[in-house]
């Protein structure tokens, strides 16, 4: 089974304007709402390729039950935490000349309920997958990561990590099974500037002397690299895409849910990395996250059987 945790989930009110002014009024052409968090992207995702997925994380007021409310037919198996006070929070995307996004700050976590979530996870079995994405609730530590994965990366579960500054670094030394920064947050893991391919090689390889079984990261335009547990370095290139860039929110994600895909599937790693860029390509042509048919066209044939 494959699980994901989204400790801060979101509704995303993404709006279209054709110009945004700044300091004026701007009228949207039109909006639509979805669930959002990085966790629940993934799942969704990864339940679209076929692969059952149980979301876990934590819901707060009326916006909370929207979330869950939202994400029925999508995931059959939600499990959030109810918190007693506060409202999951709201994100504006605004999609105009440019993207925009203007994130709320969502409910603090007091640590009894941080206690409970450790329980949930205590449950995991060997060659489960545990996916732990995005940003972490006001007033959790930012050591929670790296807690999850000494605990059950041991026990035999493929943890995942994609997350950013303090939330990553510390859960390095506890050998998680992939990390997937982009390369501008790979730079940020280490205070560097990264210009080149050869120097995204250099900070790739020393994510993974820190700890990193493997370590994906994704270009944008440029593709994806991934260097692999066994020192393998592989590249893709992204895909040609066959309509107009619609939204990026969820790439990342859908990526992450491609590798696991793939890599379940076949566990080759040129398969997951396949699979990874065609999902991330896949997304960005759809409002929301891609389905299915939208990622296979983007695979070769040998590589979907």
């Amino acid at each position: 089974m494959i699980y994901t945790v989204t400790f801060n989930p979101s509704l995303d009110y993404v709006m279209f304007l054709p110009t945004l002014n700044v300091g004026g009024v701007s009228r949207a052409e039109r909006e639509v709402i979805f669930p959002g968090g990085k966790g629940i992207n993934v799942a969704v995702v990864l339940e679209r390729l076929g692969h059952a997925c149980t979301a876990l994380g934590f819901k707060a007021g009326y916006t909370g039950e929207t979330i869950l409310s939202m994400l029925r037919g999508h995931l059959p198996r939600v499990d959030f935490i109810s918190l007693s006070q506060g409202q999951n929070r709201i994100n504006v995307k605004i999609k105009s000349t440019q993207e925009s996004d203007v994130n709320g700050r969502g409910p603090e976590v007091p640590a009894p309920y941080i206690e409970n979530l450790l329980h949930k996870l205590n449950q995991l079995q060997p060659n489960d997958v545990l996916v732990l994405s995005g940003a972490v609730s006001a007033g959790v530590s930012s050591d929670v990561y790296a807690r999850i994965v000494a605990q059950l990366q041991p026990r035999g579960v493929l943890c995942v990590v994609d997350a950013v500054g303090p939330l990553l670094k510390a859960a390095l030394p506890f050998r998680p099974f992939l990390i997937k920064p982009n390369a501008a947050e790979l730079a940020h893991l280490f205070g560097v500037t990264i210009s080149n391919e050869e120097e995204l090689l250099q900070y790739a390889r020393k994510a993974q002397e820190q700890g990193a079984q493997n370590v994906l990261v994704s270009c944008a335009e440029n593709g994806a690299l991934l260097l692999t547990e066994q020192g393998q370095v592989l590249r893709a290139p992204a895909v040609t895409l066959t309509g107009p860039v619609v939204n990026s929110v969820g790439a990342g994600d859908s990526m992450v849910a491609g590798f696991l895909a793939g890599w379940l599937h076949t566990h080759r790693y040129d398969v997951a990395l396949q699979w990874a860029v065609a999902a991330g390509g896949a997304c960005v042509m759809n409002e929301w996250l891609p389905e299915k048919k939208d990622i296979l066209a983007f695979i070769p044939q040998e590589k979907t059987a």
